[in-house]
């Protein structure tokens, strides 16, 4: 058996994976999307993602994803950092930490939260006890931009803690030599090197945060309407699969758009020489 049969045949069980379950639900849902009821072709459902309810949850859910990710990089930075200049043992210690909650049920762990910022929850007995002013957050946007940010920060620690391990100290080392202090040593160096991984972070938090149904509805009380409690709605509620196949069909795109983006610009950043 050569080589290449045998690569064949390890990927065997992946391809039929994504056969089954990638390429075959999408062809479902072009064909539901540019279809109506009697199965006749129609634009329709693509074009009622426009209609100022549904373009409105779009424009929040955007909102909301744009804010967590920028929150996500600015906690995520120094993390890395310091996991990077940390002895590796310890950092990988540390790293697992991060890890450890995402083996967890995602619904387990906005439970958690629920049950931590509610108004009878866990932080305002603590402030209660110590006779401070309660927070009230819970079913607010800031509630949901908490969850988000505490759900996806880890997928951006792990791309930038990568780039970041990649940057050799001889080539920091050098830098300073030739003058540079610590604040240029960040800009002109160690940014441009660890964007690839920063790219990388920003698509993995964005569109997951931008796509997101439990976190807006259970950390929000389901005052907030995103994009994607109204695809839900409509293949859950009302069940009007087309119309939900169409509002999911713009999103595939929008989302092949913002990723094709992230690629351009992380193709050029791996061009970046330091001079």
């Amino acid at each position: 058996m050569n080589s290449k049969l045998r690569n064949h045949l390890i990927a065997a069980p992946y391809t039929i994976w994504m056969i089954g379950f990638i390429v075959i639900p999408l062809v479902f849902v072009v064909y539901y999307a540019f279809t109506n009821d009697a199965n006749a072709f129609t634009l329709d459902n693509v074009i009622s993602f426009f209609n100022p309810i549904h373009f409105k949850s779009f424009v929040k859910a955007f909102k909301l994803a744009f804010i967590s990710t920028f929150i996500c990089i600015i906690l995520a930075y120094p993390i890395a950092l310091i996991f990077r200049n940390s002895k590796t043992k310890k950092s990988s210690f540390i790293i697992y930490v991060f890890i450890l909650p995402m083996w967890m049920n995602g619904l387990l762990r906005i439970y958690a939260w629920l049950t931590l910022i509610e108004k009878k929850g866990i932080i305002n007995l603590i402030l209660s006890a110590l006779n401070l002013p309660n927070i009230n957050i819970v079913n607010t946007e800031t509630a949901i931009i908490l969850g988000m940010v505490y759900d996806f920060l880890p997928f951006m620690i792990l791309p930038l803690y990568n780039s970041l391990m990649k940057i050799k100290d001889d080539t920091l080392n050098g830098a300073r030599d030739l003058g540079a202090n610590e604040i240029q040593v960040f800009t002109r160096v160690i940014l441009p090197l660890s964007m690839p991984g920063m790219i990388s972070g920003i698509t993995m938090v964005f569109i997951p945060a931008l796509t997101t149904v439990a976190i807006s509805y259970m950390l929000g009380g389901g005052l907030f309407l995103l994009v994607g409690n109204v695809i839900e709605q409509e293949f859950l509620t009302t069940s009007n699969w087309h119309l939900g196949s169409g509002l999911s069909f713009v999103l595939i795109v929008f989302i092949f758009i913002v990723m094709g983006i992230t690629n351009n610009f992380t193709d050029k950043d791996e061009e970046i020489n330091i001079v």
